[in-house]
């Protein structure tokens, strides 16, 4: 790997700048030449056609539409013409999953049952792996029935929750799937999160039961004996005593679980399904949102069933495929879209307790995976390692997942050679859903430029600045034209399994997450809170996210929360917090600016309480103290302006620190701001 100096990488750059937008030009007059071709042949066989057949009316209004449309709206013509093999593939396989989804609903196929297919058809099949352990699809049916026995003995019945608190290990998706053959619904909590943040996901799931795994028992001690768990039955996961047997240290009025499931019996589902089933609650999988404390998405069966299925039949991944999930799996890309390719499809699975970018093509080699899962800050980080030979040793062929950038995505594939990019869109609770199949570089997807009025993703214009809906002299919403930034929405059907939306556990959460009578009285759209681009081909390319969460270290953080636990750390009633783009690193960093005109505030003491209360990823880089937070003519805090100055030492005067590495705020100096500039932070 080669260092190079600021001056060598702004040159570089500017080369990169200067050959795409060479690049631009010449892809434009390619398609442009592909269009005047494909229009003579069109127009020549229309002629030639009518020229026998003159006398044939339908033959005259076959030409006479041809004209009429391409004299009308040539962009439409050129838009269908360049898009038409892809659309085809896209209906092709978009109709087999939809075939799946009728079959999956009609028959009552819950995500238990799917389970219980593939085991049985693959039963020493490996089904999950983990560093040197494997479990076959046999193994993991009879862990996960011994659950389902355990929990139904406990008294939990349908309806009931759990809340899961464990970190990636083997047997985690059979204790959620375990629990589902009762109908009781498994809260899936993020292993990072300790005090408030914790407490608040358990509570707001009703959990009856907490699951911890041993290596989270200090989480759940930081909580002491707080209201709301006292009572709760706690079931302690441990590892297997065979290698410490002496035991383990329990929680207080803990049960061993790992120990109470060897004897446990076995209990299976029923042989007759529901259709009911399918709809029930499965997991809630906790996502930020938009505003306050991590909120509980609700994820039913069949929710389950069309994002893990979807990604599986659009993305043509088959049930050879070995799967590498190096992703949490309290997240919904590593515990759903990953691990259901397992679980409904019988693809292998191989997990990684915490990603490791320089073990990631090792681990593919290794264990021979075809396929890996990526976010976009893995990325960056994968990037970031120095050259191997070993890194283009791999069988993969394909990537997919979300959030890979577009300034990195061409570097990325050419650098470790991978044949295909599969980018997915979609929210954990929404219904925006977009995947991109085709390898268009920046592209999170599309939708047929005949097909936009059907599907229920649309773009709607608003104010950059605020995100406020421009609305016409009627009263509604205004669908975007190619090429315009506008806010990202989904129609709400719940009929179908594409555009439903359940919400959250809290339904007052979940209504402000809708939009009504957006084009006619009475339609309700899910909004994402994303600002999206789509051209003139159906592609959407992402913009920016609106409202007050940003995305760091592959993590959505509210801002509210980070808010409110400073204010009272601090005890200024203003304090607002924002995220800000650091050049050549993805997502944006937090950046706290608090009212201290005295400069008061205690930045040793403010250091240690955000460790102690926030995960890390969550607790702001910057922190800047001013004398006043600028507002608007309303009295709301100016979060964009604020965000759009920065940590700039050029333009600001107020005080700005810095998080070290070893947990500190101190003063950012000149040498600190400079590496961040030219990504040399280490961040």
């Amino acid at each position: 790997m080669r260092w190079v100096s600021g001056n060598e990488e702004r040159a570089d750059l500017e080369d990169q700048q200067a050959g795409g937008k060479k690049m631009e030009i010449l892809l434009e007059l390619n398609l442009k030449q592909k269009l005047a071709t494909r229009m003579c042949i069109i127009l020549s066989g229309t002629v030639i056609f009518a020229a026998f057949c003159w006398d044939n009316a339908l033959a005259s209004l076959a030409l006479g539409a041809v004209v009429a449309l391409l004299l009308r709206s040539p962009k439409y013509v050129f838009a269908l013409l360049m898009t038409a093999s892809r659309d085809f593939m896209a209906f092709q396989r978009f109709v087999a999953l939809n075939l799946y989804l009728l079959n999956t609903d009609r028959r009552g196929l819950t995500v238990a049952r799917w389970f219980q297919k593939q085991a049985r058809a693959n039963p020493k099949k490996s089904c999950f792996v983990m560093d040197d352990r494997k479990m076959s699809f046999a193994e993991a049916l009879e862990l996960s029935q011994k659950v389902a026995g355990y929990f139904r003995d406990r008294g939990l019945q349908n309806g009931d929750c759990v809340a899961l608190f464990m970190e990636t290990r083997l047997e985690y998706p059979c204790i959620w799937l375990g629990l589902s053959q009762l109908g009781v619904i498994t809260a899936l909590i993020n292993s990072n999160l300790r005090g408030d943040s914790l407490l608040h996901s358990i509570k707001v799931a009703n959990a009856k039961a907490l699951i911890v795994s041993s290596e989270l028992v200090d989480g759940l001690q930081s909580l002491g004996d707080k209201d709301e768990i006292r009572g709760l039955p706690i079931y302690q996961f441990t590892d297997d005593e065979s290698k410490n047997p002496s035991g383990h240290d329990l929680l207080p009025k803990a049960v061993d679980l790992t120990l109470a499931l060897k004897t446990q019996q076995k209990w299976e589902l029923p042989h007759t399904a529901s259709s009911k089933e399918v709809q029930s609650k499965l997991l809630y999988v906790y996502t930020s949102g938009t505003t306050g404390l991590p909120k509980a998405a609700v994820i039913t069966n069949l929710r389950f069933i069309f994002m893990a299925a979807g990604s599986f039949y659009m993305l043509k991944l088959s049930s050879d495929d070995v799967v590498y999930n190096p992703l949490p799996l309290y997240h919904t890309a590593g515990g759903i879209v990953g691990v259901g390719n397992a679980i409904l499809n019988g693809s292998t699975v191989v997990l990684r307790k915490k990603f490791s970018a320089k073990n990631f093509w090792l681990d593919c080699s290794r264990y021979n995976c075809s396929v890996a899962q990526y976010i976009g800050e893995l990325c960056r980080y994968l990037l970031a390692t120095p050259y191997t030979p070993e890194q283009q040793r791999h069988n993969l062929r394909l990537m997919y997942g979300n959030g890979l950038r577009p300034q990195i995505w061409s570097q990325f594939v050419r650098r470790f050679g991978i044949p295909h990019i599969g980018e997915i869109y979609g929210a954990t609770e929404g219904n925006s859903n977009l995947i991109n199949i085709t390898n268009r570089v920046g592209a999170i997807g599309f939708v047929p430029v005949y097909g936009s009025r059907v599907y229920p993703v649309q773009v709607l214009r608003c104010d950059e600045l605020t995100g406020e809906l421009l609305k016409n002299p009627q009263g509604y919403c205004i669908r975007c034209k190619p090429g315009e930034a506008g806010l990202l929405v989904g129609k709400v059907d719940a009929r179908r399994a594409v555009s439903a939306f359940h919400g959250y556990a809290d339904k007052g959460a979940s209504e402000q997450k809708l939009l009504r009578n957006v084009f006619t009285q009475g339609d309700v759209f899910f909004n994402s809170g994303d600002m999206v681009v789509c051209d003139i081909l159906g592609y959407f390319y992402f913009k920016d996210r609106t409202g007050d969460t940003f995305r760091w270290r592959g993590e959505n953080v509210a801002t509210q929360e980070v808010e409110a636990i400073i204010t009272n750390c601090v005890g200024f009633e203003d304090c607002v917090v924002y995220g800000v783009q650091i050049p050549h690193v993805e997502g944006k960093a937090g950046m706290a600016a608090i009212v201290d005109p005295n400069r008061k505030v205690d930045m040793g003491y403010l250091s240690v309480v955000l460790r102690g209360s926030l995960p890390p990823y969550a607790r702001p880089l910057f922190i800047r103290l001013m004398d006043e937070i600028p507002r608007t003519a309303t009295f709301k805090l100016k979060k964009r302006e604020l965000a759009q100055e920065g940590y700039d030492l050029k333009i600001l005067t107020d005080p700005i620190y810095y998080l070290n590495r070893d947990g500190i705020y101190r003063p950012l100096s000149q040498e600190q701001y400079e590496a961040l500039r030219s990504g040399r932070a280490g961040l």
